[in-house]
């Protein structure tokens, strides 16, 4: 396989003790190795794909940040506010998610875990980082961690002239800014993976260029448009795909990815149903 893929990762991938270029070509190694998978399952090529993921996790670190894994007890003003602009999208019982402190965010997430029939360790975990990133890229519209995030981006396709790109959790909303800060880009591809683009209150509101009566759009130089989602995945919500919500989706599915590792992205990147739409453009 000749065509290049651009990847952009979700969170959760600091890769500390590496450089950010070290850090990429690590992450391309592992995104090769599972897309690979996937393309074999949908009965493609049996060669590896070209896969360069753009790095941008170490732009997200807070200076002096003390704590990790389940942090929900220390998350700042702005990442409970929004832990609640999330929760809300839920259909919690009545007042679980309706303060603004972190021990109702606690409360909150425990309630989630058990409607889903969720580990609440790792519910914990993985709301905890999801709170931290996501809001650590999108508070500031201008931040230079925003603009560098989407130029690592765009550096990457220019560099390996890719005309797929791959973009999972967070990197869904980079690399859509990133196209659209790019109109020049042509992409044959985009194929967004549990993406939270369509969060009405956490995400939506806060994309440049922000939405139109409160929809989005197609970035212009996309020729093809996929999502795919989980049915439960937590972070790709609201349910019923981001077509209801973005103009010039042209596949928008939800399909089991992992029964309990529902957001994780070597699911999304080893599934047949990836590799067949892949298979279908490279």
């Amino acid at each position: 396989m000749t065509a290049a893929i651009v990847g952009v990762h979700g969170i959760w991938n600091r890769r500390r003790g590496e450089t950010p270029e070290q850090a990429a070509e690590t992450l391309s190694r592992i995104w090769a190795t599972h897309l690979a998978t996937a393309l074999r399952r949908a009965g493609g090529g049996a060669s590896p794909p070209d896969v360069s993921v753009a790095y941008y996790a170490d732009l997200l670190v807070k200076s002096g940040r003390q704590g990790a894994g389940d942090d929900l007890d220390h998350l700042d003003p702005s990442e409970t506010e929004f832990a609640h602009q999330w929760l809300d999208t839920f259909d919690l019982p009545r007042g679980v998610a309706a303060g603004e402190s972190t021990v109702e965010v606690r409360q909150a997430v425990e309630t989630l875990a058990r409607m889903r029939l969720l580990g609440p360790p790792a519910t914990r975990w993985f709301v905890a980082g999801f709170c931290r990133e996501v809001p650590a890229y999108l508070k500031n519209p201008d931040s230079p961690a925003r603009a560098v995030a989407r130029a690592r981006v765009t550096d990457a396709i220019e560099g390996t002239g890719a005309r797929v790109v791959i973009a999972h959790s967070l990197g869904s909303v980079v690399a859509y800014e990133a196209l659209w800060a790019r109109p020049d880009l042509r992409i044959d591809l985009l194929v967004t993976l549990g993406s939270p683009l369509a969060l009405p209150h956490a995400v939506l509101p806060r994309l440049r260029p922000a939405p139109i009566d409160g929809r989005g759009a197609r970035p212009p130089g996309v020729a093809r448009w996929a999502n795919l989602a989980d049915p439960g995945d937590i972070v790709a919500v609201p349910r019923g795909g981001i077509g209801r919500t973005f103009e010039g989706v042209d596949t928008d599915e939800h399909t089991v990815i992992g029964a309990f590792d529902f957001h994780f992205a070597k699911n999304y990147l080893a599934h047949q149903r990836l590799g067949e739409i892949l298979n279908s453009t490279l």
